[in-house]
């Protein structure tokens, strides 16, 4: 049965490390999405995180009866500089290290680069595959990628095509609710393409920034080339949640033991316990409106 998980971000500025695994579990969670921390996986920089501190929060787990779902480090792996790409697949050999400590099976991830950069991105991306690849599927792990908003693939189907490229059962996509309309929109024709290599997924909603012919948002100055999302709770957005968790469905995805469900919700951490339990709530009754079970 696939598994529901609270990614704890929110929660970072406001409890420990090793009290977040409790935390989660008070809001009716019994499994997290181990993200980026200072104190542990920081955002493109080398794992904070001994062998002492691993155990310690596999132990904080335990003790929470709440189990990690998936791994994501956020790092340089596919940045257009050698140096820092070098740097980034030593940071994720040690990623792996641990996940494979924590007894983990997933990490999920960006594809990262560079997007004014894509072909050179693109490239130094399968470079540093071929030297992680061999260690991922040495551990069994599956690694999910997400072509995230800035990343130097944004495009759901062109994703899937890199992807694809790698010629490995060990990869596949991590479809973000969010980042759709940053996708391309196809929110039914990417899942349908993935299949069964999609086997995580984040709910938070979003604005479609390119309604009200692209003046949904207004930034500044004119045609600036930055990208815009939120991580909205269910409803606030423009997501299609009905063709989001009916695609999901017809994969037969929450039937699945291996599959993962994050909720990924950034935009109200002043109302996080409220916000962490209605998205769980409205999680599951959707699984089972989809399913109908």
């Amino acid at each position: 049965m696939v598994r529901i998980a609270l990614d704890p971000t929110p929660l970072h500025h406001s409890h420990a490390l090793l009290d977040l695994p409790a935390k989660v579990a008070e809001l009716g969670y019994d499994h997290l999405q181990l993200t980026p921390h200072r104190d542990f996986l920081p955002f493109f920089r080398h794992p904070r995180a001994d062998d002492d501190l691993v155990d310690a929060f596999a132990a904080a787990c335990r003790a929470a009866s709440v189990e990690i779902a998936s791994v994501l480090p956020v790092l340089r792996w596919s940045g257009p500089d050698e140096e820092a790409r070098r740097a980034a697949v030593k940071q994720w050999k040690r990623v792996i290290e641990i996940t494979a400590r924590l007894g983990v099976g997933v990490i999920n991830t960006e594809f990262s680069g560079r997007p004014e950069l894509s072909e050179e991105s693109e490239r130094q991306f399968y470079w540093s595959m071929e030297e992680l690849l061999p260690l991922i599927e040495r551990e069994g792990i599956q690694v999910y990628i997400d072509p995230h908003p800035d990343d130097f693939v944004e495009d759901g189907h062109e994703a899937l095509r890199i992807i694809r490229g790698l010629n490995s059962s060990h990869v596949g996509l991590a479809y973000v609710a969010c980042h759709t309309f940053h996708y391309g929109g196809d929110l039914a024709g990417i899942m349908a393409r993935a299949g069964r290599t999609l086997g995580l997924v984040h709910v938070a909603d979003t604005f479609d920034h390119r309604r009200s012919h692209g003046l949904r948002y207004i930034t500044n100055p004119p045609g600036t080339a930055a990208r815009v999302h939120q991580h909205l709770k269910i409803g606030d957005g423009d997501v299609d949640w009905d063709a989001f968790f009916g695609g999901l469905a017809a994969l037969d995805f929450f039937d699945r033991p291996d599959t993962v469900v994050v909720s990924s919700v950034f935009a109200e951490d002043e109302d996080v316990d409220a916000v962490s339990r209605y998205q769980l709530e409205q999680i599951r009754s959707r699984i089972a409106a989809a399913t109908g079970s």
